[in-house]
């Protein structure tokens, strides 16, 4: 009897291809420098083939802007280290993937990549900071969006603008100071 090996299938293969070309073409470039054309090519395909799979430009942004934050559980930590463990978390998800720099890119300028991020953190971030400081998920939105103020507005200065004197901070003195900030937000300290 012999045995069936999973290979992936070859429009999955493409797909991938197309949204790795893509996430870096949008990290390095943004919405409106990227191309189709381009982004077909670095994939080594046609670009018709971008359009069958994802329509247009803006579905296959939708397609590469898909991001899972993977916020960890952090409940087990004691509460006075919260705040510096979720500075510590997204500084490693901005430097470890290009999809959210892409998107950070692209939302200042993009009104659909402004709407996918607000949609990341409303789904994603609001319902952990709800765990985290023990109120209902509707009593949060401000909260979550004030910490979204300190991750954005760090990732923005740290890894677009990269303004001299924040990417100068050591990552150490970075999540004490910004870890502060976000543990009041938290928990009202």
């Amino acid at each position: 009897m012999a045995t069936t090996i999973d290979t992936p299938r070859k429009s999955d293969v493409t797909r991938a291809a197309i949204l790795a070309a893509a996430r870096e073409h949008f990290a390095a470039s943004g919405y409106q420098a990227a191309t189709i054309r381009g982004i077909a090519a670095a994939a080594g395909i046609d670009p018709a083939l971008v359009m069958r799979y994802y329509g247009n430009k803006e579905g296959l942004f939708a397609a590469a802007a898909e991001f899972d934050l993977r916020l960890p559980d952090l409940s087990a930590l004691p509460r006075a280290r919260v705040g510096e463990a979720v500075v510590t978390h997204f500084l490693d998800r901005w430097e470890g993937d290009e999809t959210l720099m892409a998107l950070l890119r692209t939302a200042v300028t993009h009104e659909a990549a402004a709407a996918r991020m607000q949609v990341i953190f409303a789904t994603q971030v609001a319902p952990h900071i709800a765990r985290l400081s023990g109120q209902p998920r509707a009593a949060v939105a401000t909260r979550a969006g004030l910490i979204a103020t300190q991750i954005l507005g760090l990732a923005l200065c740290r890894y677009v603008l990269k303004l001299p004197p924040v990417v100068a901070l050591p990552r150490a003195e970075i999540v004490r100071r910004v870890g502060a900030t976000v543990q009041g937000y938290l928990f009202d300290r």
